[in-house]
C-alpha cells in the first residue's frame, strides 16, 4: 500500500533515494524496483533486519533492474549520518507526527537533499486525525504514538522555512479512515466483529481490490483521505 504517488514523485535509474523512517519498507521497495540507489533508514533494528532480508529476496528473484542498489541503515533523524546534498529523492512517510523535534528533522532532510531534488512527506490529515484523538486517548497516548497533528498550511510553512518549495499535495487512503474511527470508538485494544470484518475488507482491497473500491477511494480522498501527501523541491 503506497501513500506516495510515484507519478508525481518520479524515481529514475541511478537516483540516490533516502527512505527516512522506512518502517516496514513499502516505499523503499517501490523505489528499488524503479532502479533507485536506496538507503532505508530507521531507529528500529528489528524492522531494519526485515527490510534487509526483503532487499536480499528482491535482488535474488530479479525484482530490481541492473544498477539498482538497496541498503538498510540505522540512524537518528536529528543528526543524519550523511554529507550535504547526498540524495536526489527523500521520502518521509508517516514519520514527522512521531518525532519530538520535527524542525530539527526537517532541517536535516533539507541539508542532505541535493539542489533540484524532491522531498515527499506524508502525515495524518488534520480533521480525520483529530476525530481519532477525540474518540480515544489510548489511540495516541502510547509510547511512540503521534505527538502532533498537522494542518497543511503549517507543514508547508515548515518546509519553506528550511529552504524547500512546496510544489503539490493530495490525500490518500480514504477507505482506511472509517476503520480507525471504528477502532477508536470501541477502543484501539479491542476487536469487535465489525472492526474485524472491515479490516478483512481493507486487506482484500490492498491485495486485489476492484474498480469499485479504487473509484470509491479516489472520490472520497478529498473528503476523508487519511493521509496528507506533500511534495517539495530544493531550489537549484
Amino acid at each position: 500500500m503506497l501513500t506516495i504517488d510515484f507519478d508525481r514523485f518520479p524515481i529514475a535509474a541511478g537516483h540516490r533515494v533516502l527512505d527516512f523512517g522506512c518502517g516496514q519498507g513499502r516505499h523503499a521497495y517501490a523505489a528499488y524496483r524503479r532502479g533507485g540507489r536506496v538507503l532505508a533508514l530507521d531507529l528500529d533494528g528489528a524492522v531494519l533486519k526485515e527490510v534487509r532480508d526483503m532487499f536480499g529476496a528482491m535482488a535474488y528473484v530479479g525484482e530490481a533492474p541492473p544498477g539498482a542498489s538497496a541498503h538498510a541503515v540505522h540512524g537518528d533523524g536529528a543528526a543524519l549520518p550523511f554529507p550535504d546534498n547526498a540524495f536526489d529523492r527523500i521520502m518521509a512517510a508517516e514519520v514527522l507526527e512521531h518525532v519530538p523535534d520535527d524542525d530539527a528533522v526537517l532541517g536535516e532532510l533539507a541539508r542532505v537533499l541535493a539542489p533540484g531534488g524532491l522531498l515527499a512527506v506524508t502525515v495524518p490529515r488534520w480533521l480525520p486525525e483529530r476525530i481519532c484523538w477525540a474518540l480515544s486517548r489510548e489511540y495516541h497516548e502510547v509510547e511512540g504514538g503521534h505527538v502532533r497533528v498537522y494542518r497543511r498550511r503549517v507543514l508547508r510553512k515548515l518546509l519553506r522555512e528550511h529552504g524547500l518549495t512546496p510544489i503539490g499535495s493530495h490525500h490518500a487512503h480514504a477507505l482506511h479512515m472509517p476503520y480507525w474511527w471504528l477502532k477508536c470508538a470501541v477502543g484501539p485494544s479491542r476487536e469487535t466483529r465489525l472492526v474485524r470484518r472491515y479490516h478483512e475488507f481493507l486487506c482484500w482491497d490492498i491485495e486485489r481490490g476492484n474498480w469499485a473500491s479504487r473509484t470509491a477511494d479516489r472520490l472520497l480522498n478529498p473528503v476523508i483521505g487519511k493521509s496528507l501527501v506533500l511534495y517539495a523541491v530544493k531550489p537549484a
